[in-house]
């Protein structure tokens, strides 16, 4: 990385109107209450992507789908969840985010109510393929939630917002399987849909009226010019968005994949014994959002490494699943802690290079984040196939030392955006 040093916004293209700082307004800091609104608000968006794969079995049966079209809900709505990375999210520097996150959380209510009252497979898949587009209000949220602190308070903003993201993720399996069993799958999304209904007023109460975006007054095919100009511009952006792809597909590769040996003999787990994995994982995640707060220090390469190097340490104990299954949960805690943390650090990163440019910096990076989680799904029940769970800790391991020789031979000796040091 070459211009990570940068100490003003640059707009793009002449399209940007915003003069660099935080929000295009007054920023300070969002109280307690209004964070945590944030991350309960992306935690429950990021679950409505994830409920399904534990229940797939079950909605096959309720509408008589067969399993070769079944496994097309989870693709789907990851298809949808992409198109709303490069479409959607971006309009959080055109359109005011308030009203933008009220209107996704009301529709969102709507596809989930679509999915839940769903009387056959071409409705529940239409409807899947909405849930996953609109689930991309999390992105918006944790934009606009960097634009509205100032820049030393922005990296433990985004991990606290972010948190939320993680846990959604984690218990996602586990809320939706405790809703199954007391009254199906439909009951899951109908009830995400009444949370998210509730949401919709308290974020329209809790969010700062309308503030002028940075491309305000542009148009949409400015906007989708600019944002892959980005793309080509930033160097921060384009290393971070490499991180994010990497560190992704080796945490899916585990969550993916693990379900397989622990449900099978001799281990012969149950769903809800499995599920406390989750709640492991989530622990560590959770103990990883006070990373932002390097990251307002400036020390935001130094905790990219340092956690590089825990992911990849993680996978030893993680290998040793059928001799312990504490190391397992050591492994997974020390996993999601550092998985958590580079994320962190990589949005406080990419924002911080352009505060201006928030929601399609975020929108461009999360589609890495995407599409390595689905390599990492894909290639992990590959690996098992083929090696066992041995297999699988070989890919995970591998990937991980990608990710960490890539920090250390490109990104290691590149300072932090001058926007971070200077606050620290």
């Amino acid at each position: 990385m070459t211009n990570q040093t940068m100490t003003k916004a640059r707009p793009p293209n002449g399209d940007d109107k915003a003069d660099g700082k935080p929000g295009n307004g007054t920023a300070g800091a969002l109280s307690p209450a209004v964070v945590l609104l944030f991350a309960v608000a992306c935690g429950l968006s990021v679950a409505n992507i994830y409920f399904a794969q534990p229940l797939l079995d079950t909605m096959a049966r309720d509408l008589s789908i067969t399993p070769a079209v079944i496994g097309g809900v989870v693709t789907l709505t990851q298809i949808g969840y992409a198109f709303g990375l490069l479409l959607i999210v971006p309009l959080g520097d055109l359109w005011d985010r308030r009203k933008l996150i009220v209107g996704q959380t009301v529709l969102s209510a709507l596809a989930l109510t679509i999915v839940g009252t769903a009387p056959n497979a071409a409705v529940l898949l239409i409807g899947m393929v909405l849930v996953g587009l609109l689930a991309v209000v999390i992105q918006v949220l944790v934009a606009y939630a960097a634009t509205l602190v100032a820049p030393a308070e922005r990296g433990r903003t985004i991990g606290a917002v972010t948190s939320g993201v993680v846990s959604g993720i984690l218990l996602a399996r586990f809320a939706a399987g405790a809703l199954a069993d007391l009254g199906g799958w439909r009951v899951v999304y109908l009830t995400s849909a009444a949370l998210t209904l509730v949401l919709a007023p308290l974020l329209a109460r809790a969010l700062p009226r309308h503030r002028p975006q940075a491309m305000a007054g542009s148009s949409y095919a400015n906007l989708l010019r600019s944002t892959l100009a980005l793309f080509v511009e930033e160097s921060v952006l384009r290393e971070r968005a490499v991180f994010a792809l990497l560190i992704f597909a080796s945490f899916s590769a585990f969550w993916s994949s693990v379900v397989l040996p622990l449900a099978a003999p001799p281990l012969s787990l149950s769903h809800t014994a499995i599920g406390m994995f989750g709640i492991a994982g989530l622990a560590g995640a959770l103990a990883a959002r006070n990373s932002g707060r390097l990251a307002d220090r400036g020390w935001g390469q130094r905790t990219t490494g340092l956690s590089l190097l825990l992911v990849l340490a993680g996978w030893a104990p993680i290998a040793c699943l059928h001799a312990s299954l504490w190391l397992v949960l050591a492994g997974v805690v020390m996993i999601d802690f550092a998985v958590q943390a580079v994320h962190v650090t990589n949005q406080s990163l990419i924002v911080a290079a352009r505060p201006e440019a928030s929601s399609r910096l975020i929108g461009v990076y999360m589609v890495f984040y995407s599409i390595g989680s689905g390599l990492g799904a894909i290639t992990s029940t590959v690996a098992y196939a083929a090696a066992g769970w041995l297999g699988v800790c070989a890919l995970g391991a591998a990937i991980s030392a990608v990710a960490l020789l890539f920090w250390v031979i490109v990104v290691s000796k590149t300072p932090a955006p001058a926007d971070v040091c200077s606050q620290a």
